[in-house]
């Protein structure tokens, strides 16, 4: 039992390997063909049926590519399709979000302060609300407004700002960017997964059978894939704001992610524009920067941080209470006050250093206990706090940390253990 946090937290790190790696093949094709696309030049050879073609070079070589606008007159014997990338991406993004905010929710998911859920009710709302936006999503594009793709991404826009700011009046400010970003994810692969795939079966079947295939399939998975596009870039900064205290933490990050959304779409109709020579639009440098600068400013107000007074105030939980009681505790605590609180703290006097790293706080028996299994893994059983060092903690000092963990780790079930 005293390894389970180790092993869980290499369990983590390959999911989250597997994720990134996986996102990096998914984004990477997509804005490969969105650039194609828009790309793709008229030529007098053209056969029939092709839309464009496009003359790349990379790696040594030429390549010469043609779009059907529709489909080819006959089916070519080997097609690749696209998709896994998108799945797994998904798939492995679900399996993290299980691992670090259900399996870790007393540390990451609920915010008490904002709202009395026991842990499963919050596991609950997590799991429900991320199929909530594909189908208000999905039933807004099937509308008439599938016609005004500009109405229709506004809406979006206004969907995702609710969910954000819904998001926030329940959970940590962590959880609320994570889960944003894997809502908005999960209308993406939810687009590939039911929309574009079938279509392109549709097509492909219409093909092999000798029908000529509907142009509609294609059109309404170019609206789905534009979409996408548009969102990609956005997701990728929720992700990755759970390592920034100043995205996540303040009382204004739903607003903070809203401009974000704002800030991918500036940033790809940039790109999009270029791609498709019609036109320079540096004006979205501007108006990128402008956002950045607000995100920045908004960043400054107070965190969300409840004061030292509160926090001591605050009953242990049951968790918390094994892990304070545990053999060694007092030891370990006052190693934390003295080589980690000087950084983790509500008010942090440590030069160079303006907020606790991560929005970890390490000044009460609670916040020890909460974060006992970081503690372990950063400070025992590595060296990675305090970082280079810097407060001099000792090599017995650290071997107390382990002590101390393990002693309480025999008395918690396996997936407490284990976070």
């Amino acid at each position: 039992m005293q390894d389970l946090a180790i092993m869980w937290d290499w369990l983590a790190f390959a999911v989250r390997w597997l994720h990134v790696i996986t996102a990096m093949a998914w984004i990477g094709s997509s804005f490969y063909f969105v650039a194609l696309d828009l790309g793709l030049r008229k030529a007098p050879d053209l056969p029939v049926g092709a839309h464009g073609e496009e003359w790349q070079v990379h790696g040594g070589g030429f390549y010469h590519i043609r779009k059907f606008l529709v489909a080819p007159e006959n089916m070519p014997e080997h097609l690749i399709w696209f998709k896994w990338e998108s799945y797994t991406t998904w798939l492995s993004g679900a399996a993290l979000l299980m691992i670090v905010y259900w399996v870790g929710g007393e540390l990451y998911l609920i915010d008490a302060q904002k709202a009395d859920l026991a842990l499963w009710q919050g596991i609950v709302i997590s799991a429900v609300s991320l199929s909530i936006g594909w189908l208000v999503y999905d039933r807004l594009c099937k509308s008439p407004l599938a016609e005004n793709p500009t109405v229709l991404m506004v809406l979006l826009f206004v969907l995702l700002v609710a969910m954000g700011y819904g998001y926030n009046q329940i959970f940590t400010g962590r959880a609320t960017m994570l889960h944003l970003g894997a809502f908005t994810a999960t209308i993406m692969t939810a687009n590939v997964f039911f929309i574009i795939m079938p279509n392109q079966r549709i097509v492909v079947k219409d093909l092999q059978e000798g029908r000529t295939p509907d142009a509609k399939y294609g059109k309404i998975a170019k609206l789905r894939s534009t979409h996408n596009n548009y969102l990609t870039l956005p997701v990728i900064f929720l992700m990755l704001s759970n390592h920034y205290p100043l995205a996540f933490a303040s009382e204004y990050n739903w607003i903070i992610a809203a401009l974000v959304f704002l800030m991918g779409v500036s940033i790809r109709h940039y790109f999009n524009s270029n791609h498709a020579g019609t036109s320079d639009p540096k004006w979205t440098w501007l108006v990128t920067t402008v956002l950045f600068i607000m995100i920045m400013w908004l960043s400054t107000a107070p965190l969300e941080n409840d004061t030292l007074e509160e926090a001591e105030a605050r009953p242990l939980s049951k968790t918390e209470q094994i892990f304070a009681n545990a053999e060694g505790f007092d030891e370990v605590q006052d190693i934390i006050l003295g080589r980690c609180s000087m950084c983790h703290a509500r008010e942090v006097f440590y030069d160079g250093i303006r907020r606790a790293p991560k929005g970890i706080h390490l000044e009460t028996t609670g916040d020890i206990t909460r974060a006992a299994r970081q503690i372990y893994i950063q400070a025992g059983v590595s060296v990675a706090m305090p970082p280079a060092n810097v407060s001099f903690m000792e090599d017995d000092e650290r071997k107390k940390i382990i002590k101390w963990y393990r002693n309480a780790a025999k008395d918690l079930p396996f997936y407490i253990a284990s976070n």
